[in-house]
């Protein structure tokens, strides 16, 4: 069962001053690439699974999807991307995304940013995205990166010369992990990339594009205290084909 920490208040209340949650899609260091990713909206039935805000969602609308369903397990973000989302075509709905059913051949593109890595049963959720899918559809996400997720206690350490460290141990002890940020307690699920990668091949997704993303230079000069974000990816983005 996935954890709703997005409701817990300390944590609510945190994530909503970051950047992401001020600035929408322009507030992602990552959203440039993902936007690269997408294909022509025009037309296109468009789910959003961990939606939010609703910053995609409304995005999509706006590029001219046919509909748009956004899911999320908070109600607190639900509220707001509610209030925040104007004119037809987007629908929410309020869902444990391990649990949901999808209707077979409803959506033509599938997005979702930064919420696979809290689902403990990914496959189920990736065969049931794949079967929801019409032929000759998109999947496309993000994820923390393995690198990132492994650690039993993240957070970089210092040498004597200033270097910084992440530290990667159990990282083929895949499962859940507990951390604080933000709040204490938050469980995310580590998984290899190999596995992330056999699980929609598994599927039967065809892989179109991988990166382990990592600001780029030109943002870094916009953006110094992301100049560690170089020294291991904070992010993995797929983007496969049903």
């Amino acid at each position: 069962m996935t954890q709703n920490i997005y409701d817990n208040e300390t944590f609510f209340a945190g994530y909503s001053q970051l950047p992401r949650s001020v600035l929408g899609l322009d507030g992602a260091p990552e959203w440039m690439v993902l936007r690269g990713l997408l294909p022509d909206l025009r037309g296109l039935r468009v789910l959003d699974l961990g939606c939010g805000f609703g910053w995609f969602c409304r995005w999509a609308q706006a590029h001219g999807a046919a509909q748009v369903l956004g899911i999320d397990i908070s109600e607190r973000m639900l509220a707001r991307a509610k209030d925040e989302t104007k004119g037809a075509g987007v629908t929410y709905l309020r869902a444990n995304l391990e649990d949901v059913d999808l209707a077979p051949n409803s959506v033509d593109l599938v997005y979702s940013s930064l919420a696979l890595h809290y689902i403990e049963n990914l496959p189920s959720l990736i065969a049931k995205v794949h079967a929801a899918m019409a032929p000759g559809g998109k999947l496309i996400f993000s994820v923390e990166h393995p690198i990132y997720t492994a650690p039993g206690n993240p957070g970089w350490t210092t040498d004597a010369n200033g270097q910084k460290t992440w530290p990667v141990d159990r990282y083929l002890d895949e499962g859940a992990r507990a951390t604080d940020w933000l709040a204490k307690g938050v469980i995310k699920q580590h998984r290899t990339i190999a596995t992330y990668l056999n699980t929609l091949i598994a599927a039967g997704f065809t892989l179109a594009y991988i990166e382990e993303w990592a600001p780029s230079l030109s943002q870094i000069a916009s953006e110094p205290d992301w100049a560690d974000e170089r020294q291991r990816p904070p992010f993995l983005l797929v983007a496969c084909n049903r």
